[in-house]
């Protein structure tokens, strides 16, 4: 049984930075693709950032280009999230999820790639 338990989250003022942790246990870490995803209020999921096993590839929204940074430490079963300038449309739920496949460049039902999904953690910024 894969779980992932996310921490990091909070209330920061526009322009702050946060970074979001994932720690896994149950599976071999190392062997499986890492993302992040988030809801805010009223919306539906969306994807945020991915990285393969190696973290050779990572892909990134548009919206969070040039100002989040998705990183692993296979050593330490865990996957980060840097946040930088963050912005209140960042508000959401913030959610991490593994692949047991080998992770494609994203495109549409992306989360589908997916299949165990982390609690999840809520970021707040205000403006």
């Amino acid at each position: 049984q894969v779980q992932l338990v996310e921490s990091g989250g909070g209330l920061v003022q526009a322009g702050g930075s946060l970074r979001l942790s994932c720690a896994a246990s149950g599976r071999t870490f190392s062997s499986y693709g890492m993302g992040w995803f988030r809801r805010a209020p009223g919306k539906e999921r969306e994807f945020v950032a991915a990285i393969s096993w190696s973290g050779g590839n990572t892909y990134y929204a548009d919206s969070v280009k040039g100002r989040f940074t998705i990183s692993r430490d296979n050593a330490k079963n865990t996957a980060y999230l840097q946040m930088n300038s963050l912005k209140p449309e960042d508000t959401a739920v913030h959610y991490c999820a593994s692949s047991s496949m080998p992770i494609p460049p994203p495109g549409l039902g992306y989360e589908y790639e997916f299949d165990h999904w982390g609690q999840g953690t809520q970021v707040t910024v205000s403006s």
